[in-house]
């Protein structure tokens, strides 16, 4: 390993709650990098967040609590700027939400042994983001004259599932039900979007509450973080809103669940 990172995580690992100012700068910069990234395509980036923290060793108590928590300040831009914009179908979240909240509450009080589940999830992102990079140069053609639907029928099982997986890895559910909106067409890509970071701020919000009532806390570095993460997320979602054309966002996207991928794949 390389002798500035072992020194850098050994810092991280000083104390429990004490985390030295290079840490606290460096990731800073990483935070704002992901919720960048992450917010252009309407997720809040819990994932890249345990990634970086999981980088510099910081105390495992706190990674969890600590990316759901950035994931409520991201998710809260993200949601009021694609709102605004006429892309948060709210028909369209209320059949993912009513089974995934109680869901992500549960999973987030849940500890389990880590295993073969995080290498399913692996391969099951790693096949969203392949599908998603053959898919983007017709996905103009695929979002025109229609809106986000989502079936009574399957989305409270889907976000029941969902909600699980989110409280349990610590992250709000978008990097898997991004994919599934679009593979299913139950929403355009923009709407997909819209609909992602309403569903994470939500499960969120559930799932840190789920931690902070079984003893979580969260590092005093946090409110510089927040600082961090609100910049990236005000930058990203203008991205994702104004500058970027559908088909890079589907591109965007496929980038992000290998990220997510790979951090589930190789811790």
């Amino acid at each position: 390993m390389d002798r500035r990172l072992l020194a850098v995580r050994q810092r991280a690992r000083s104390g429990r709650g004490a985390v030295s100012t290079d840490v606290i700068v460096l990731l800073a910069a990483l935070f704002f990098a992901v919720a960048t990234l992450y917010s252009s395509v309407g997720h809040a980036g819990a994932s890249g967040y345990i990634a970086a923290m999981t980088l510099v060793g910081m105390a495992v108590p706190e990674i969890r609590p600590t990316a759901l928590a950035l994931n409520l300040v991201v998710g809260a831009i993200g949601l009021v700027r694609f709102a605004r914009a006429g892309f948060v179908g709210w028909r369209a979240v209320l059949p993912l939400v009513v089974a995934s909240a109680p869901m992500a509450w549960v999973g987030a009080r849940l500890t389990l042994p880590p295993g073969a589940h995080e290498w399913a999830l692996a391969a099951v992102l790693l096949v969203s983001a392949i599908g998603l990079l053959l898919s983007a140069s017709n996905a103009v053609k695929n979002d025109e004259g229609w809106h986000a639907r989502v079936p009574w029928t399957w989305g409270p099982l889907a976000g029941a599932g969902i909600g699980l997986v989110s409280g349990i890895t610590g992250t709000g559910g978008a990097i898997f039900l991004t994919p599934l909106l679009l593979f299913a067409r139950w929403a355009p890509t923009r709407e997909a979007s819209g609909i992602s970071v309403a569903f994470v701020w939500i499960n969120s919000l559930l799932g840190l509450i789920g931690l902070l009532s079984v003893g979580a806390t969260l590092p005093a570095a946090f409110p510089w973080w927040v600082v961090a993460v609100a910049a990236g997320a005000f930058l990203g979602t203008q991205l994702g809103l104004k500058v970027l054309p559908v088909p890079m966002l589907r591109r965007a996207l496929a980038l992000v669940l290998l990220i997510a991928a790979g951090k589930l794949a190789f811790g």
